[in-house]
């Protein structure tokens, strides 16, 4: 996932809802505060979001107050992450628990679990957004230090492409859904791109565990 924001888009607005429609209800936790609408739920759900999960999904944000779209990823590429560890805002760890693949939701997120006081890029400082999510896929993620003995075959407390790649695809045959190459490739320069903080090829148990929280 990339840092900056896409400032143009053509991907079309869901519309079973405008931007605006939900509010912050100034609950005193500020989770609490995360509003969710979902658009649609598919009848079947064999799996729930939830904390280390891997998520396959689109989203969009806008500006509460008038609308204004500051981000778009969903022009057909969809962003895999692994959900509640902050390779995405608070308040999209919050709102994008307990989704089915297939659902799609309106996350309406305080500033507070946003982009708080400064505010980024196109977001101004006290900002509260509003997410429009798809999501795609739901599998067991990567992101447990059990998960990381697994998959650190050589025990060098370090993960090479090749361990992490490997790890992937006993999970997906596991769950009767084994992929191509190519989807396999995708998810590794991702996590990679994300954890890998001194690209040297290698994710360390320390990098593996580091997350900034200021990032879509």
């Amino acid at each position: 996932m990339q840092q900056q924001f896409a400032t143009l888009c053509t991907f079309p607005r869901m519309q079973s809802c405008s931007a605006s429609s939900l509010h912050s209800t100034g609950a005193a936790e500020p989770e609490d505060q995360v509003q969710i609408q979902v658009l649609f739920r598919p009848e079947e759900c064999n799996r729930k979001s939830k904390k280390g999960d891997l998520i396959n999904a689109h989203y969009d944000g806008f500006l509460e107050k008038d609308g204004s779209q500051f981000y778009c990823r969903s022009q057909g590429h969809p962003q895999w992450f692994v959900l509640g560890v902050g390779q995405v805002i608070r308040g999209l760890d919050v709102g994008m628990m307990d989704m089915c693949a297939g659902e799609k939701r309106k996350v309406t997120v305080p500033a507070a679990l946003a982009f708080g006081q400064t505010g980024k890029g196109p977001v101004p400082p006290n900002a509260t957004v509003v997410f429009e999510v798809e999501v795609l896929s739901v599998s067991r993620g990567p992101r447990s230090m059990e998960a990381f003995g697994q998959m650190d075959l050589d025990q060098d407390k370090s993960l090479t492409k090749g361990e992490v790649k490997e790890y992937l695809k006993l999970e997906y045959e596991k769950g009767g859904k084994p992929r191509d190459e190519p989807f396999y490739e995708k998810i590794l320069a991702d996590i990679f791109w994300k954890s890998d903080k001194d690209q040297d090829g290698q994710i360390s148990a320390k990098e593996y565990n580091i997350y900034e929280r200021d990032e879509l």
